[in-house]
Parts: structure tokens; C-alpha cells; sequence
């Protein structure tokens, strides 16, 4: 499975459906100058584990904000 660049719902909807289990962490930028999307997730990292399950790495879509 290669999840990296897509939405995390998408993904994860996929895993339900194979009953493959599953971690998730966040990870937010480190300033606070861009607003970000926390309900659009995108998978940044994936690792399969030695026990068959996945762990991903998601992060929030930054806003476009035009004045």
C-alpha cells in the first residue's frame, strides 16, 4: 500500500475495509504563521510494521489564505 501524498480518510476507509489495524500521529508545523486544515489530513510517512500493521504519519492541509 502506498498512502503517502493521500487523504488520510481515503486510507484509512481502505484499511477498515481489509481489517488491517492501524497508528496514527499528528504533526503540526513548528510556527503558527500558517493557518492549517486539521479536518484535511494527508499522510506524510508510512512504515508497515514487523506484526503486518501500519503506522502513519499525518498532517494538516495549510489554508490558503488570500486577502
Amino acid at each position: 500500500m502506498n498512502a503517502v501524498g493521500r487523504r488520510f480518510e481515503v486510507v484509512k476507509n481502505e484499511l477498515i475495509a481489509a481489517n488491517c489495524q492501524y497508528t496514527v500521529e499528528n504533526t503540526l508545523p513548528t510556527r503558527d504563521f500558517f493557518k492549517v486544515d486539521e479536518d484535511n489530513l494527508y499522510v506524510v510517512r508510512q512504515k508497515e510494521l514487523e506484526d503486518g500493521s501500519w503506522q502513519f504519519i499525518v498532517a494538516a492541509k495549510m489554508r490558503k489564505e488570500v486577502s
